[in-house]
C-alpha cells in the first residue's frame, strides 16, 4: 500500500442539480467550457493531478501546498470574471476545500482522512469561496497573494476531531495571470481581530480537552457517590447526605451555589 503526503483540493459546482434541471445541455456546455478554458489549464499550470472528475466536481492532488492554494485562487478569480456577463440564474460557481495530509494511493485513486477533510471543507465553503485547514494555512499564510479569515472549529461527518478552518479572502475583481503578489500588511484592527479569533479557537480546544477529562472524573465520582449513598440510607438525615453526595458528583457548580445560598440565609 503506497502512501504520500500531499495537498488535496476538492471542488464542486454550487447548485448543480438546480442548474441541470433548468437547462441540462446548456449547463453541461458551460461547465465543459470553464474546464477547457480555465480550470484544467490552471490545474496543470500549478502542477496538479486530477485524481477524479464527477459530474459537478473534481478531486485534485498537489505536491505543493502553495501551488494548491494559488491554483484555487486563480480559478475562483477567473470564474468570477467569466461569470460577470452571465445572467445570475445561469452562472456556474465553485466552492473549494483544501487540506494537507498523508494519503493512500491505490489504482490512481486516493483515500484517507486527508481526502475526507478536504471534501468536508469544500462542503462548508461559500459560493465562490476557498476554505483551507489550519495545518495548511500555517504553511501558506505568508506565501500567497491573499489574506485569510479564521472560520473557527467545525465538527464534520466521519472526522473524530474538530476541523479548524480558514477562508481565503479572494478579490473577485482581480484576475491572477502570474505569480501571486506579496500579501498586504494587515491593518492593526484587523490583525488584532484575527489574533483574538485564533486565541479564542485555541481556548475552545483547551476547554474541550478539560471537559473530556472532567467527564471521566465525574463518572468516577458518580460511582463513588452511588456506593456511599447505599451505605448511608439508615435514616432521613443520612438520605439527605446521600442525595448531596450524588448532586456534588453530577453537578459540582450547582452544589456550590446551593451551599452558598444556605450560608447566606443562615
Amino acid at each position: 500500500m503506497a502512501r504520500r503526503l500531499a495537498a488535496i483540493l476538492s471542488a464542486d459546482v454550487v447548485g448543480y442539480s438546480r442548474l441541470m434541471a433548468a437547462d441540462e445541455e446548456g449547463t453541461h456546455a458551460r461547465l465543459k467550457g470553464h474546464r477547457g478554458a480555465l480550470i484544467d489549464p490552471t490545474i496543470a499550470g500549478h502542477g496538479g493531478r486530477v485524481v477524479k472528475l464527477t459530474g459537478d466536481g473534481a478531486l485534485v492532488e498537489f505536491a505543493s501546498v502553495v501551488q494548491a492554494v494559488q491554483c484555487a485562487v486563480e480559478v475562483q478569480r477567473g470564474m468570477a470574471a467569466r461569470n460577470a456577463e452571465v445572467p445570475e440564474a445561469e452562472r456556474i460557481a465553485l466552492r473549494i476545500g483544501i487540506n494537507i495530509g498523508d494519503i493512500i494511493i491505490e489504482d490512481d485513486d486516493i483515500y484517507g482522512d486527508g481526502v475526507n477533510v478536504a471534501v468536508r471543507l469544500q462542503q462548508l465553503a461559500d459560493s465562490g469561496g476557498i476554505w483551507v485547514a489550519r495545518n495548511l494555512y500555517d504553511q501558506v499564510k505568508s506565501k500567497v497573494g491573499c489574506r485569510f479569515e479564521p472560520m473557527g472549529e467545525h465538527f464534520v461527518k466521519n472526522i473524530p476531531e474538530a476541523v479548524v478552518a480558514y477562508r481565503a479572502l479572494v478579490d473577485p475583481t482581480s484576475i491572477a495571470t502570474g505569480p501571486a503578489a506579496q500579501p498586504s500588511r494587515l491593518e492593526p484592527a484587523e490583525a488584532a481581530r484575527q489574533e483574538w479569533m485564533e486565541h479564542t479557537a485555541t481556548t475552545a480546544r483547551q476547554i474541550r480537552a478539560m471537559l473530556a477529562a472532567n467527564e471521566a472524573i465525574t463518572e468516577l465520582l458518580w460511582s463513588v457517590a452511588a456506593g456511599a449513598a447505599d451505605m448511608v440510607r439508615a435514616d432521613d438525615e443520612s438520605e439527605t447526605a446521600a442525595a448531596d453526595l450524588r448532586a456534588d458528583a453530577i453537578a459540582p457548580v450547582e452544589a456550590k451555589r446551593r451551599h452558598d445560598r444556605q450560608h447566606r440565609t443562615s
